[in-house]
């Protein structure tokens, strides 16, 4: 059976708060056949593999997960906590990239995969890009590229101070996208997070977009012991790109 697969969240990175490994990058996908009828209630079996370079480039990990598809055909993951067949995904060097991912499914539960699709990781989860970062530079206090942690306990605008730091949310709470920020040049980032079942909102003023809504927002919802990760960046004037949520 020739299965379609939609790719609906690619990039949420989840880390365990009391331990450090393994990182895990949050995956979901939607399982429909041929005719797009939807694979539901059904369980299935999903190869990763992650490629570098290119579509076609070096195999850097592959592993396997056994799961059940829900009422929508959804499934739903962590890209890093599967049967390990290749590699480390906590040893991936993620600034050598481009890096693709390659999904492959049997939706009988076996291993006869079928090749669903390979879509290129356009955007490195920071505390994936960050492991690798300490392993090169460290993490002592000469280093330069150790960002400062923001508390976040209560809604505010964006300021300053912000950029290029980490917003730490745990309370939830709203950050809003002023219009006009010249604080934040174009590819200027921040790094978000919302903490231990804290929901941390981006909500963009009138006349600015995120990820070309005009006005729109973004949320990172957080789990008790868990933290919720994500990457906002500047990319034009009033214009914001966000991933992770």
């Amino acid at each position: 059976m020739k299965l379609i697969l939609t790719i609906l969240l690619f990039v949420t990175v989840t880390l365990n708060v009391f331990a450090q490994s393994p990182e895990k990058m949050s995956y979901q996908a939607i399982i429909r056949s041929q005719d797009n009828s939807l694979v539901a209630n059904s369980n299935v079996s999903l190869k990763i593999i992650v490629h570098q370079g290119t579509a076609a480039g070096t195999n850097v990990y592959e592993e396997t997960h056994s799961v059940t598809t829900n009422n929508n055909g959804l499934v739903s993951l962590e890209i890093g906590t599967g049967k390990s067949v290749t590699g480390s995904f906590s040893t991936i060097s993620w600034e050598k990239g481009p890096y693709f991912i390659e999904t492959q499914v049997d939706a009988k539960g076996g291993t006869n995969y079928n090749i669903i699709g390979i879509t290129q990781l356009l955007s490195v989860p920071y505390a994936l890009h960050a492991k690798t970062a300490e392993r090169i530079v460290g993490t002592n206090g000469a280093n330069p590229y150790k960002s400062l942690i923001i508390p976040f306990p209560s809604s505010r605008s964006i300021a300053g101070s912000d950029v290029n730091n980490t917003i730490e949310c745990t309370t939830s709470a709203t950050l809003t996208l002023t219009s006009d920020f010249s604080a934040m040049a174009v590819g200027d980032i921040i790094n978000l997070e919302a903490h231990n079942g804290a929901v941390l909102t981006v909500q963009a003023a009138t006349g600015v977009t995120i990820n070309y809504n005009i006005n729109g927002s973004a949320l990172f919802e957080s789990t008790t012991g868990m933290v919720s990760f994500g990457l906002l960046r500047k990319s034009g004037a009033n214009s914001y790109i966000i991933s992770g949520q």
